[in-house]
């Protein structure tokens, strides 16, 4: 037991800036709610940037409908288009994280978060004019199209993740990179919803009894109903409103460049009581190495990668678990047209909620690093809970819709929510002031590492 203690609760080799020592001997580092330097203002931005980070993925998995319509001419295109999608966006995104992390010295993150918004802004732009226009080319044509865009808009991701992470470091309080974490869940959140409310609206009612049986003979349940095909309309506003996402998020980030240029900066006389948080955007970054960043951040940085990694396998179950209550029978909500986005809402909505929670300074564990790491690798238990469920339609060991969609989805998406948040947030607490740019895009690069070990080590989840 006492190895057990000494093990969650060590004397660590770096301490967190600032650090406050507890009662216990638990190093916490101080309430960033205190501090004088917070602005709601700067925080909603920082919001906003995560939302504009994941809602270009989000809007490609929403026109997944009207894909599959430009692409029934092509079998196999039709059948694997999803999955090279996210190789292409993987591998790119992958790619990306790792030259800019390299690439520290002299970086201006801010011109990558820019250079990210501008990129994703006209690739949303040719997206929405491919639904107008050219609308006779041949599926293998529009799925080259498709993959270049894909990739392109992986690199812009990339290229605002490393940014903001890194950018947002330098500000010294961990409830901006909260609400960099909470915008992401934001943007899985409105996809979903938007999903199910255009499947209920569109969708066809219980068709009526077959006639003509023969008495006592019972009518055959009717197929399930498949996703109904989007409307080029609804494609092309799923394209526009990814640009104009982009746009008003472009407009915000400029204005808190041109804020922070506007604060004081701190003299020679009083650089010592400067607070962390009045920042100079404009100071060239220095190299940090990466080992010297992997050493300080271990636990957390381990932290991030088992937790995005093992999060990958919800995707694939997600889309093979349906309802216990037989179609026949079941409300229109409990369709695979609609229940399957309704568990991606559900998961979505705790990851949202998991996000929110390490705002709250006394739930945070940012200042127990080897307890995350423990918790994101206990997260692994979640896979044979959903291997209880309905997978394939062949029958649940839990007979229930509630176990699905709450005890396993909504407390899967929770933890990783939270875990997630956690440990972008805990990095900069450990490492001196003038890494902290450069251990917010290592923290993101292994984010990236464990979603795309997480993406392969799917398949064979997939192939069960």
């Amino acid at each position: 037991m006492d190895r057990l203690k000494k093990w969650l609760h060590p004397e660590p080799e770096y301490e967190p800036i600032g650090e406050r020592t507890a009662e216990d001997g638990d190093t916490q580092p101080p309430d960033e709610n205190l501090k004088d330097g917070f602005s709601w203002t700067e925080y909603c931005i920082f919001l906003l940037l995560g939302v504009s980070m994941l809602w270009a993925w989000n809007m490609f998995l929403a026109a997944g409908p009207y894909l599959q319509r430009r692409f029934k001419g092509n079998t196999w295109i039709y059948s694997n288009f999803q999955s090279v999608e996210l190789v292409a966006s993987t591998l790119a995104n992958l790619g990306g994280m790792l030259i800019l992390t390299k690439l520290q010295e002299n970086a201006s993150y801010p011109k990558r978060i820019v250079a990210s918004l501008v990129m994703n802004m006209v690739i949303f732009v040719l997206l929405a004019m491919s639904t107008r226009f050219f609308l006779d080319v041949s599926a293998e044509g529009y799925f080259a199209f498709i993959v270049v865009t894909v990739f392109a808009s992986s690199v812009a991701t990339a290229l605002c993740q490393n940014g903001i992470f890194a950018f947002v470091s330098g500000f010294g309080s961990n409830q901006y990179t909260q609400g960099i974490m909470t915008g992401q869940g934001v943007a899985g959140v409105l996809p979903c919803i938007a999903q199910i409310a255009l499947v209920l609206s569109v969708s066809g009612r219980r068709p009526p009894p077959a006639k003509g049986l023969n008495p006592g003979q019972e009518a055959p349940s009717p197929a399930p109903p498949g996703p109904p095909p989007t409307p080029g309309r609804a494609a092309f506003a799923y394209f526009l409103t990814a640009t104009g996402i982009s746009g008003i998020t472009l407009v915000a980030f400029l204005y808190l460049l041109r804020r922070q240029a506007r604060k004081p900066q701190p003299t020679v006389s009083d650089s010592d009581t400067a607070e962390v948080d009045d920042v100079d955007t404009s100071a060239p970054s220095k190299s940090v190495p990466l080992t010297t960043l992997f050493r300080k951040t271990f636990w957390l940085a381990l932290a991030v990668f088992v937790t995005f990694a093992v999060t990958m396998v919800f995707p694939v179950y997600t889309q093979q678990i349906v309802s216990v209550t037989p179609t026949s029978d079941a409300p229109q909500m409990l369709w695979p047209s609609s229940f399957v986005p309704l568990a991606f809402l559900f998961w979505n909505a705790g990851d949202l909620v998991g996000r929110v929670i390490p705002a709250i300074p006394a739930l945070r564990l940012t200042h127990r690093p080897r307890v995350v790491f423990l918790l994101s690798v206990l997260r692994v238990l979640f896979v044979p809970l959903y291997m209880l469920c309905n997978v394939h339609g062949r029958g649940a060991v839990v007979k229930s819709d509630f176990f699905y969609l709450v005890v396993v989805q909504l407390l899967f998406g929770l933890t990783n929510g939270y875990l997630g948040s956690t440990c972008m947030m805990g990095a900069s607490d450990w490492v001196l002031s003038e890494e902290r740019e450069a251990a917010g895009g290592f923290m993101g690069l292994c984010l990236v590492l464990g979603l795309t070990v997480g993406s392969f080590l799917s398949f064979a989840v997939a192939g069960e």
